[in-house]
């Protein structure tokens, strides 16, 4: 999934995307609201990562434009102000979730993730989809309670793929939401870890979880 870091203080900006990338995301950085929010309203991202205390543009006004824009991207606000009225403004304006400033990383990837499966209607870190279990707090994927190894960017795929399930997802979102597969969208890349994943997750099952849609592109689900 692809998360957007807009944060001003290099050493923490630098420190999360490194965090982020090591937890299997796509991380871009921005360090001022006005490239932050350009990057969100353009290329909308599965979460963002949001400094209150930016220069320039803050991260409340920020936020403000993205609603006003009619962004529905979730936000996680960080802050080094933990006063009530400062949580209740971010919230008011449309913020997903509340971090104050100093934070344990591991606090910050369980409320990503949370408001990350809230976007897509997800209840819990464990996603099923008839005998597949996806569980994207431990990052491991079982079928028929049988671990399946997955590479990182075979994951990032199947993790997009399942939070979709029953949706089909075009090449493009796929590019949008898991783009490092490759430097060029017209190469087959995806296709060739669709190939992967299906291998992994179909192979010697009569039961097919991964599904083509011509033209359009790809589903993840149980079909009759």
């Amino acid at each position: 999934m692809r998360v957007l870091v807009v944060e001003d203080y290099l050493p923490l900006a630098n420190s999360l995307a490194q965090g982020l990338d090591e937890a299997g995301y796509t991380v871009e950085l921005a360090h001022d609201g006005a490239d932050g929010l350009a990057i969100a309203l353009d290329t909308p991202p599965d979460a963002v990562v949001l400094d209150v205390m930016l220069p320039g543009l803050d991260g409340f006004s920020v936020l403000t434009r993205l609603r006003a824009a009619k962004s529905l991207v979730p936000v996680l606000l960080l802050t080094a102000k933990g006063e009530l009225e400062d949580r209740v403004k971010g919230l008011d304006l449309g913020a997903d979730d509340y971090l104050a400033k100093p934070f344990a990383f591991t606090e910050l990837l369980a409320r990503l993730r949370a408001i990350i499966r809230r976007r897509y209607d997800g209840a819990t870190s464990v996603i099923t989809v008839g005998p597949l279990e996806v569980d994207t707090a431990g990052r491991s994927v079982r079928r028929d309670g049988v671990s399946i190894a997955l590479s990182a960017t075979e994951f990032a795929l199947l993790e997009y793929l399942a939070l979709r399930q029953g949706q089909v997802v075009t090449r493009a979102e796929i590019w949008e939401h898991v783009y490092d597969f490759a430097s060029s969208p017209s190469s087959n890349v995806v296709d060739v870890y669709i190939g992967y994943l299906r291998k992994k997750i179909d192979h010697d099952h009569a039961l097919k979880l991964i599904h083509t849609r011509r033209g359009l592109g790809y589903l993840l689900g149980v079909e009759p």
